[in-house]
C-alpha cells in the first residue's frame, strides 16, 4: 500500500510535545520547509506557526482552501465530525488510558491489582475445568475426507484402489565393454612383462 500521509493544506495533526502537547489541529498552510500554519478551533489549538518536528500526522484530512480562515476551519472540522473520528481511533484510546492511568494514586493501583489477581483466578479455575473435562471423555474427531474434492475424483479414485497393481518389469543393466585404446597397453600389461624379464 503506498504511503499517504503527507503534510498538505487539511491533514489533521497530532502535536506531540510543547505547551499544546496531546491536542490535534488541522494544517492551514505551509511556510517553508520546516514550519506550517496550523488552527485548531474545537480542539482548544489556537493559530499559531509550529515546528513539523512536533507533529505527528494522522489518516484524517478535512478539505478547505488555503490559508483559509479559523470560521473555515472550524465548519469544516464539524462537518467531517474530526474529534469524534479521532477519539474512535486505537491512538487516541491508548493515549486516553495512559492518562487514566498517570493520575492513579497508591491505592487506586492496589486495587486494580487486586482486581487483576481475582479475575486471573477465575480464568484459571475454569481453564482447568475445561482441561479435566477433556481428559475424561476426549471429543471425536470425525475426519472427513474428500471434502473439497468432485464426485467424479472420488469415483476415480475408488477406481484406482479397485485395480491389481502392475508389476514392475526389471530393466536389465547392460555392461560396458571395456575400450582398449591404441598405443597403449592394458592395466597390469607392465606389470606382466617385467615378471617374465625377471624369471
Amino acid at each position: 500500500m503506498p504511503f499517504s500521509k503527507f503534510i498538505e493544506i487539511g491533514r489533521i495533526a497530532f502535536i506531540a510535545f510543547g505547551h499544546d502537547r496531546g491536542k490535534i489541529c488541522a494544517i492551514v498552510d505551509v511556510i517553508d520547509q520546516n514550519r506550517a500554519l496550523v488552527d485548531g478551533p474545537c480542539s482548544n489549538v489556537s493559530r499559531q506557526p509550529i515546528s513539523f518536528k512536533r507533529l505527528h500526522l494522522t489518516k484524517f484530512r478535512i478539505k478547505f482552501p488555503h490559508s483559509a480562515s479559523t470560521r473555515v476551519v472550524r465548519n469544516a472540522w464539524m462537518k467531517a465530525d474530526v474529534t469524534k473520528e479521532w477519539n474512535e481511533t486505537s491512538w487516541a484510546k491508548k493515549l486516553a488510558a495512559a492518562k487514566i492511568k498517570n493520575q492513579m494514586t497508591d491505592f487506586d493501583r492496589f486495587k486494580l491489582y487486586k482486581a487483576k489477581q481475582t479475575r486471573n483466578r477465575i480464568i484459571h479455575r475454569e481453564y482447568l475445568k475445561l482441561k479435566t473435562r477433556i481428559k475424561k471423555s476426549p471429543p471425536k474427531l470425525k475426519l472427513k475426507r474428500h471434502a473439497n474434492k468432485s464426485a467424479a475424483a472420488i469415483a476415480r479414485h475408488k477406481a484406482l484402489k479397485a485395480e491389481p497393481p502392475k508389476p514392475v518389469e526389471k530393466k536389465e543393466v547392460k555392461k560396458r565393454e571395456k575400450v582398449v585404446r591404441k598405443g597403449r597397453p592394458e592395466k597390469g600389461a607392465k606389470k606382466a612383462q617385467k615378471l617374465e624379464k625377471k624369471t
